[in-house]
């Protein structure tokens, strides 16, 4: 079964999404992002939401998750719970 790991930031809107999606793409850390603004606990470990399979995620995160390119900034991805930056760190 294919298996993904990634990190990812929680907020309330999409303006401050984009903006901290254009803070990370200019160079600034993805972890530091994370602990500094997300609302998931996860954020307090910059973001890492460990290893997981197909549909133990929302069905928005999967879609970007198993076929987003990896090592790169995925969103706005809107879900019940908010805005999420996204970021696959690996997939096999």
């Amino acid at each position: 079964m294919t298996q993904a790991t990634a990190r990812h930031i929680l907020v309330d809107s999409e303006a401050q999404c984009q903006a901290l999606k254009a803070e990370i793409e200019n160079g600034r850390d993805f972890a530091e992002v994370a602990r500094e603004h997300s609302r998931c606990p996860s954020g307090q470990q910059g973001g890492e939401l460990g290893s997981f399979g197909p549909g133990q995620m929302v069905p928005e995160f999967d879609k970007v998750v198993f076929s987003g390119e990896l090592n790169r900034v995925h969103g706005p991805v809107k879900t019940q719970f908010g805005y999420h930056l996204l970021e696959i760190t690996s997939r096999s």
